[in-house]
């Protein structure tokens, strides 16, 4: 079997005598399923399990060419338009691969790259370098996209030591305006806005230091976890609720957690 075979079964699901809830879906409905098998991607990633990064492939491959299927039938495009303009694209933006053009490092591969995008509009004078961040990104990987993007044009800070202070400074702010919260209640929002600024300033040391916050957030986030499910699972050995468990006693399984699990 091979890419035909997927294009047929779904050809089938579709069909007269298909299946009347695959009949039924729309680009719409299929994203938001392409999406939830993006993420179980990644999870599978982060397994490290063959086997399960091959059984995930198959469901995202399965969701895009039922994507291709859908407005296959309006007539809008097939599988090999698709194919063909991508390789087009592709092509197109690798001129030191397939043109005359040399670079001498990775970061003059990303600044080429990013200008060859901007000329593929049709009036790159009047368009922004951030337009084409799709605005549904996730806000991390949003953010990292977006002070990427204006790092190009020069608009960034001179080193790593920079964006601490950076830190530092809107660390201050928040302690300001929280404490000017407590004291007069002033505006929620303003205290989201200074946290907010925290978050996309970190950011930016995170790119600095060449990590994707988006991959160390959610390593931190399955660190606790993995730390806090060994936690509960004492807890409940000893027939306990985690709330009946003083202080004392959960901070020293949790040092427990991180030398049994890291």
């Amino acid at each position: 079997m091979g890419i035909d075979a997927i294009i047929d079964l779904i050809e089938t699901l579709r069909g007269k005598d298909g299946c009347p809830w695959d009949r039924k879906q729309t680009p719409q409905t299929i994203l938001a399923y392409l999406l939830e098998e993006t993420y179980e991607l990644m999870d599978a990633v982060e397994s490290d399990d063959p086997t399960e990064i091959c059984g995930e492939l198959g469901d995202v491959l399965f969701h895009i060419f039922f994507l291709i299927s859908i407005y296959s039938e309006k007539g809008d495009f097939g599988i090999k338009d698709v194919v063909d303009r991508n390789v087009e694209k592709m092509i197109r933006r690798h001129p030191h691969v397939f043109g005359k053009d040399t670079v001498g490092s990775i970061d003059d591969v990303k600044k080429r790259w990013y200008q060859i995008k901007r000329e593929e509009k049709n009036d790159p004078s009047t368009t922004s370098i951030l337009d084409s961040i799709p605005a549904s990104l996730p806000a991390l990987m949003r953010a990292y996209r977006i002070s990427e993007r204006a790092a190009r044009t020069g608009f960034d800070w001179e080193d790593v030591a920079g964006v601490m202070e950076k830190v530092e400074e809107e660390w201050s702010e928040l302690k300001t305006e929280l404490q000017g919260q407590k004291e007069t209640g002033k505006d929620h929002r303003r205290l989201m806005l200074e946290f907010g600024d925290i978050l996309f300033t970190l950011v930016n040391v995170a790119r600095f230091i060449n990590i994707h916050p988006e991959t160390a957030l959610r390593d931190a986030t399955n660190k606790f976890e993995r730390r806090f499910k060994h936690m509960e699972k004492r807890i409940a050995e000893s027939k306990r609720d985690m709330r009946s468990v003083s202080q004392n006693e959960k901070d020293a399984m949790w040092e427990d957690a991180k030398n049994s699990n890291g």
